[in-house]
């Protein structure tokens, strides 16, 4: 054990008590006021800034064998009951959809996925699991994209990795699809689904089923959900200025969970071990991503991915804030999520996925209102991790939210756009960054004590786009996802470019390398 995902108010004082130490003493021990220890004991559900998590994160990793099992004992964090995880392998119907798919690809007689499985969860040690979580969440955003770099040089064309203020990121792009300025509203979001049923086939070696075996046995083992959803899967993209053309078919999601969803977790795992990160070092990039070919191959391979925005909401000038400004939206993402864990992130950001339409949730603006909806204004029933959506019509007038009903009848106060497109060589996901703005200063007066973030998010933050200083330092943050830079930064751009004076933020100028 050497992290927590997420901590709070209570966990932190769980971890004190762990210890046996007075809110003095504890505080004396992290070098930080005894004020902030009593805030905790006050309000539990508080989530510390990431700079206090990071802090409490090696206090607990260099706490001796008794203090952690105190501290969980406190907290509950122990692996999921034998019985459970077991009963789970059974009878989970998802799990089962897993299993048979794994069975299926790696040649497999029927059931071999189940035994293998099994045999993996009787030896996973939690411990081990969270200990590799600590060294994960070491490598930072920076390391990531300079590895991509080394593994994959000299794209081609006019292809490179993203850049600007000073940052360098994991996706590849081209100069003609940044600064899109593209409506997400029809005609200019154009994406169409072109098949639900086909999907790419893939044949698992040895080395990659065992580790897809291994996901699964980690997947129960830690108690975590896995929903065998469907997902959106590109196979073609023309994205130009104004527009964005392109294909999608649909596929699951235990199919990208065991294949491509992996290749983060082993770069990971060999940059904080500081091992080889080049081809030939890497098997499962070598099979599913190993060149700039394979990566730009979209119809040959699975390529999911998604859209996330920067979100900007006019607030009236204030006495104590100062002049009219936007508030702009900044997650730390928590440890259950899949990817971005515990990485900042701009808010809203989801897989592209459908709900029930297939034909109109394929628009990237229909997956940024449903991820407003879920991830800022309560609307947890359109959570695909809860299971398969049963309602005819989930974005239905009649069951959106307050906020999202003031939206959709007020339009003209309400614009997103797509402010670029790039694939992350992290994963080879797909990525559509774009930027949110609320132009009507109503908005915030009557729904900004509403807005709160749901389970995917360990903390929210607040930033004004006139505090050029703090945007700066936010954008140096080495915490970011690279998709989350990327569409930090796209979004800023634009946002200095439409915002008027109500923005003062750094001059955001990009390169392609």
């Amino acid at each position: 054990m050497g992290s927590v995902d997420g901590w709070t108010g209570r966990t932190a004082c769980a971890l004190q008590a762990a210890m046996r130490m007075s809110n003095e003493a504890f505080a004396q021990h992290l070098d930080i006021g005894a004020r902030t220890v009593s805030g905790w004991h006050q309000k539990p559900t508080l989530r510390p800034q990431s700079e206090m998590q990071q802090l409490l994160d090696t206090v607990l990793d260099r706490a001796s064998p008794a203090i952690k099992a105190r501290f969980a004992e406190l907290t509950g964090e122990r692996a999921a009951p034998a019985s459970d995880a077991e009963h789970r392998l059974s009878a989970d119907p998802n799990i089962s959809a897993a299993l048979h798919w794994l069975d299926h690809h790696a040649g497999w007689d029927p059931g071999t996925a189940r035994r293998d499985v099994a045999s993996r969860l009787a030896r996973v040690d939690l411990r081990q699991l969270h200990d590799r979580g600590t060294r994960r969440g070491r490598v930072d955003q920076r390391r990531i994209a300079d590895a991509l770099r080394s593994y994959y040089p000299n794209p081609p064309g006019d292809y490179g990795q993203y850049a600007a203020a000073g940052s360098l990121t994991s996706v590849l792009t081209r100069p003609d699809w940044l600064d899109l300025h593209c409506s997400l509203i029809p005609p200019g979001d154009r994406l169409t689904v072109a098949n639900t049923t086909a999907d790419v086939d893939v044949v698992l070696s040895e080395e990659t089923a065992g580790r897809a075996a291994q996901r699964l046995a980690e997947t129960l083992a830690l108690n975590i959900r896995m929903v065998d959803g469907p997902l959106f899967r590109l196979v073609g993209i023309e994205p130009s200025a104004g527009a964005i053309r392109g294909t999608a078919e649909v596929t699951r999601f235990v199919r990208y969970a065991l294949t491509m969803d992996l290749l983060e977790g082993e770069l990971v795992d060999a940059i904080a071990a500081d091992a080889p990160v080049a081809p030939g070092a890497l098997p499962l990039r070598a099979s599913y991503l190993p060149d700039t070919a394979s990566v730009l191959d979209l119809p040959n391979r699975l390529c999911a991915g998604g859209a996330l925005a920067l979100c900007a909401i006019a607030r009236p000038a204030d006495p104590f804030r100062g002049p009219a400004d936007y508030v702009l939206l900044v997650q730390e993402r928590s440890g259950h999520v899949v990817n971005a864990a515990r990485r900042l992130a701009v808010i809203p950001k989801g897989f592209h996925e459908p709900l029930t339409d297939y034909r109109t949730d394929v628009h990237i603006g229909a997956t940024l209102r449903r991820e407003m909806e879920e991830e800022l204004f309560g609307r947890d029933d359109i959570d695909s991790t809860h299971g398969e959506q049963l309602q005819a019509d989930p974005m239905h007038p009649s069951r959106l939210s307050d906020p999202m009903r003031w939206l959709m009848d007020h339009l003209d106060a309400f614009h997103m756009e797509c402010t670029g497109f790039g694939i992350n060589l992290v994963s080879g996901n797909f990525e559509f960054p774009g930027l949110i703005v609320i132009e009507d200063e109503d908005f915030w007066t009557r729904f900004g004590g509403q807005i709160q973030a749901n389970w995917e998010a360990a903390s929210l933050r607040q930033y004004s786009s006139r505090d050029r200083d703090l945007l700066g330092e936010l954008a140096a943050d080495e915490t970011w996802s690279n998709e989350g830079l990327f569409a930090l930064l796209q979004g800023i751009r634009r946002l200095t470019e439409v915002g008027g004076d109500r923005v003062n933020a750094p001059t955001i100028e990009w390169e392609v390398i």
